[in-house]
């Protein structure tokens, strides 16, 4: 089977059910990398990026029948998991902790090939980004993240934010440049 095709899905009368488990396991299996990485883009912590995920699964799963098919189950996914981290950004909590120090996304083990000094400039360059990103206002930085990291179409995007293609075009402009100054503050 092709690792990038989308399992089909349809929409059913009833609960998931063993066939619907199945699709379900075929559709989490697909899906949950991509989600997982943009959690992770969103919420800037490994361990909420994987709590998010699986939110986001459980959602759909609890959701699946009633799944129409208007949109393709990709999109139906990010609508899900961009509302999510939305919802778990908005929380007064979130708005006022305190970062734990710890082991960020960047700081994780590197490939056993690398050099030393390849590993420190992807570290930064990472953290860099990571900062250029956290100083957007969220719908720029959904905006860039949906477009260069996960690849969606304008078309998909726009579907997803509920916006037209030309505003989307117009805002990711807006966005590139807004990160544009934002990663050169960050040297």
């Amino acid at each position: 089977m092709d690792p990038q095709a989308e399992p089909s899905l349809t929409a059913p009368a009833a609960p998931p059910a063993n066939g619907l488990e199945t699709e379900f396991g075929a559709l989490y299996a697909a899906h949950a990398p991509a989600i997982y990485y943009l959690a992770l883009r969103l919420l800037g912590d490994p361990a909420r990026a994987e709590d998010a995920t699986h939110d986001v699964f459980l959602r759909a799963w609890r959701k699946f029948g009633e799944f129409r098919g208007d949109a393709s189950a990709r999109t139906w996914l990010y609508r899900i998991a961009l509302n999510h981290c939305r919802n778990l950004r908005q929380r007064w909590y979130e708005r006022t902790r305190l970062p734990e120090p710890g082991e960020s996304f960047w700081d994780q083990a590197p490939a056993p090939d690398a050099s030393p000094l390849r590993v420190l400039e992807l570290k930064e360059l990472g953290a860099r980004i990571q900062r250029a990103l956290d100083a957007l206002p969220s719908e720029y930085r959904e905006l860039l993240l949906l477009v260069a990291d996960e690849q969606l179409s304008y078309r998909e995007v726009a579907e997803l934010t509920q916006q037209t293609v030309d505003a989307v075009r117009g805002k990711l402009h807006r966005a590139r440049r807004a990160f544009v100054a934002a990663f050169a503050q960050t040297a």
